[in-house]
């Protein structure tokens, strides 16, 4: 079975929306990290990162994670996350999302991030994170 990765912009209001779907691993985490590299390069500071279809994450794809974390902070930037905590019912996506919820749990880095449930909430000018 081909999974194939993608990563698509989007804007809404300030914020930089880039939606990602597939695996987040060795292979496809240097995609993202390019095009983290050029939402910032382009002035953005305000990126939400949809990760509600990415259905694996290994530790490359939580390092990306902690770089956009870092490159953003650096620049006085803000990060969120849609991280739905459980998974969409039925088809292939069954469980996309929650997997990278539970990886970023699991090793104590989820407090780190701005998560939230979809993106209407991360959008939102009074959007409160999911609790850790």
């Amino acid at each position: 079975m081909v999974v194939a990765f993608n990563v698509t912009g989007d804007e809404r209001g300030e914020w930089a929306v880039l939606h990602v779907s597939g695996e987040l691993d060795l292979v496809t985490s240097p995609v993202l990290r390019q095009r983290v590299h050029d939402v910032v390069a382009e002035g953005r500071h305000s990126l939400v990162l949809d990760l509600s279809e990415v259905f694996f994450c290994d530790s490359s794809g939580v390092g990306v994670l902690i770089a956009t974390r870092r490159l953003l902070r650096s620049c006085q930037g803000r990060l969120r996350l849609i991280l739905p905590a459980e998974g969409v019912d039925g088809g292939t996506s069954r469980g996309a999302g929650a997997h990278v919820n539970r990886v970023l749990g699991a090793l104590g880095v989820r407090r780190l991030f701005d998560v939230h449930p979809d993106l209407a909430s991360a959008v939102s000018e009074e959007a409160r994170p999911l609790s850790a």
